[in-house]
């Protein structure tokens, strides 16, 4: 239910575990363990757990900017800390090697003139590039770093 949340929260660095399929009693007992704040859309879920937040709207936009409020200390610019995929944390990619080899990262990230990042759990790829650049210009239009 909101997993859209979730990718952006780690697009900025929050370390954001996102759980599809579980029952409401399996969250609760992993967000309890892992000592986590949940982010719900589920009133019912939401009055079970303190501490929660409990998002009313389907929209991503009011979603973050629901966020942005609670806790404004959440950064408001991408970072290349997390997965986006995995909650996995991200290294820094060394030039050369079979990097500039893969045909299939732009000239820019080949020839080590652009940072190359791999998670270090699923070995997924970034850089900084045009869809980085989309991502800063949504966050901007959200309300940029002070909600």
């Amino acid at each position: 239910m909101l997993g859209r949340l979730a990718r952006y929260l780690r697009f900025v660095g929050c370390d954001t575990v996102y759980v599809q399929g579980a029952s409401d009693d399996e969250l609760l007992e992993r967000a309890r363990r892992e000592e986590r704040v949940l982010l719900t859309r589920d009133r019912q879920l939401s009055a079970r757990y303190a501490p929660s937040l409990l998002l009313t709207s389907p929209v991503l936009a009011e979603q973050w900017l629901a966020v942005r409020r609670a806790w404004p200390a959440v950064p408001a610019t991408p970072s290349f800390v997390r997965c986006t995929l995995c909650n996995g944390l991200l290294a820094e990619q060394e030039a050369g090697g079979a990097r500039a080899e893969d045909h299939r990262l732009p000239p820019a990230v080949r020839s080590g003139d652009v940072a190359l990042y791999a998670c270090q759990e699923c070995g997924h790829r970034y850089w900084d590039g045009s869809h980085t650049a989309k991502i800063r210009e949504q966050l901007a239009a959200w309300g940029g770093p002070s909600p």
